[in-house]
């Protein structure tokens, strides 16, 4: 039986998305609800603090409670559905529990808010990750872990500084996170592509790289790629570390979705190396908050007081108050809980995805799509204008990543685009998928009929 202050709060939001009650508008007063609902104060007051904890209220001292929330399903007759951005289902974020532990840190942190912290990051932090890593088979210590603010502040750290192996170039599979592109050149190194497709790569042919490109690392991507969503072998990631141990080549691991892997045989291309070659780096932003940028780098003792020094130089350390807060979080245990949630969630949009890509028609592509993660990828079999049917799509507010995104300039080698349906509800991918792959069909007729006239 649904309780008082439940249907309180339920009667106030059917207000809210009906336009009734306006952002920015009072809400009626206790006393005039209390009478309404035949209930005590605290009843009401009860709703009012839970529809505060969902923000959409806010309330002024001795003033009232007031509409926060803007119904955005009255600004466009169409909602947007955006595949195209690789963001964490909002849903799913942990606002109290981390607001907790944001509070937490503050009190516990309040004299290092002031000062400059450690830049190699906080210890109490690093020992937490030395134990959380190793559940992910990185086996490593604190004094080999550093944090950054954000993973894309460690891979611009790694593209900007000296190797040991006194190498230049870097090696990107091809397609790939398309970020990487612009953080090498921006730093003045020289891109090198390898082919990566849905079995990995050539491994002959990275052989051939390694031996002859001057290449000072590869950065890969070895689970839940960016943007194919495949995964490599075991036996393949073996020889890519014997690989790199025989030709002196460093590997940067971007590991960015490995809490939401569930197969514990899936292991790192870190758990392979004997020869210190692995470089790995985590991400905190996918799984769980972007706007934390708070990530972190396992490095072997050669490369430490390199990376050190070019850390110091960009920023003197990472933010001590997201440091804190989420030592606490994970410390605390609600990590884990939210991982577990994160897990399940993100599988069944994928099985979600699945089903709507059974029923449409799928002439003319071929499509991927993983167990796990964020991402499907499409490819087209035959000529298609993907430019066309990206911006045509746009107009009905449904927007894809084209392939040529994920590759170096000039260099694409398939025709397609990525699906990432991470922040999607199950209704928005069936509705999307359904209204890109009707486009799609319609613009194959268009086509086929052109070529017979």
């Amino acid at each position: 039986m649904i309780k008082k202050y439940e249907l309180i709060v339920e009667d106030i939001e059917k207000l809210i998305h009906l336009n009734v009650i306006k952002q920015g508008e009072r809400l009626p007063s206790i006393r005039s609800l209390a009478i309404k609902y035949s209930c005590n104060k605290s009843t009401v007051i009860r709703a009012y603090k839970e529809l505060e904890a969902k923000h959409k209220v806010y309330v002024i001292p001795k003033g009232g409670f007031y509409v926060v929330e803007k119904n955005s399903s009255i600004s466009s007759e169409i909602p947007i559905i955006d595949f195209s951005q690789a963001m964490p289902d909002p849903k799913l974020l942990p606002y109290k529990e981390f607001n907790h532990c944001i509070n937490k840190a503050i009190e516990i942190y309040k004299s290092s808010l002031f000062s400059y912290s450690d830049s190699q990051g906080l210890e109490s932090l690093r020992k937490i990750l030395v134990k959380d890593f190793s559940q992910h088979q990185i086996f490593t210590s604190a004094e080999k872990i550093y944090i950054t603010s954000g993973a894309q502040q460690a891979l611009t750290i790694l593209s900007k500084m000296p190797f040991p192996n006194g190498k230049k170039n870097i090696l990107v599979e091809q397609p790939t996170y398309s970020l990487i592109h612009g953080i090498v050149e921006l730093n003045g190194s020289n891109l090198v592509g390898i082919s990566r497709n849905l079995k990995g790569i050539d491994l002959d042919e990275l052989e051939s790289i390694f031996m002859k490109g001057d290449i000072k690392f590869f950065y890969t991507i070895p689970r839940f790629h960016n943007p194919l969503g495949t995964s490599y072998s075991e036996g393949m990631k073996k020889k890519i570390v014997d690989l790199a141990e025989k030709y002196d080549v460093y590997i940067v691991e971007d590991d960015y979705l490995a809490d939401i892997e569930t197969n514990k045989k899936v292991l790192p291309l870190y758990y392979y190396d004997l020869s210190e070659k692995v470089i790995y780096v985590k991400s905190f932003s996918k799984a769980f908050m972007p706007g934390i940028r708070v990530g972190a780098v396992v490095l072997h003792s050669k490369l430490m007081s390199e990376f050190f020094k070019h850390k110091r130089s960009m920023d003197l350390n990472t933010s001590v108050l997201s440091q804190g807060a989420l030592e606490i979080f994970i410390n605390s245990g609600m990590y884990a809980k939210h991982i577990k949630k994160t897990q399940s969630k993100y599988k069944g949009k994928m099985e979600y995805l699945r089903r709507a890509l059974k029923d449409v028609n799928k002439n003319g592509v071929e499509i991927y799509t993983p167990e796990m993660g964020f991402y499907a990828w499409v490819k087209f079999t035959e000529v298609f204008n993907v430019k066309a049917l990206i911006e045509t799509l746009k107009r009905k507010n449904v927007y894809l990543a084209p392939s040529e995104e994920f590759y170096i300039r000039d260099n694409v080698k398939e025709n397609g685009f990525r699906v990432c349906i991470s922040k999607l509800s199950d209704e928005q991918i069936r509705s999307g998928i359904e209204i890109i792959f009707n486009e799609i069909q319609n613009m194959r007729k268009i086509t086929w009929r052109s070529s017979k006239n």
